[in-house]
């Protein structure tokens, strides 16, 4: 089945340990979305090039239907992509 990213920050964000008494394994926002751009960018080598916002690197960027840094972690899944942009090119517009 497809990948939903805004679903795995939703799941990172909200997860809660397995038996109490467990540590806390949940992810900060940041984290999470950390995850998906920074992190993604260095395990395939790229980090010089892609997962950030910064002159000179890969324009690969979607824009959300919803601000996530103001959503409710519970309402993460309402939040759906608008526009993506990879390569510089759109690639999907809603």
């Amino acid at each position: 089945s497809p990948v939903d990213p805004i679903l795995s920050i939703q799941a990172a964000v909200m997860r809660k340990p397995w038996a109490e008494g467990m540590p806390d394994q949940s992810f900060s926002l940041h984290e999470a979305i950390e995850g998906y751009t920074v992190e993604g960018a260095y395990a395939e080598f790229l980090e010089h090039r892609k997962g950030r916002l910064k002159p000179g690197y890969l324009a690969d960027i979607v824009v959300l239907s919803a601000d996530i840094e103001a959503t409710a972690p519970e309402a993460l899944h309402t939040v759906r992509p608008v526009t993506t942009i990879c390569g510089g090119k759109v690639t999907y517009q809603a």
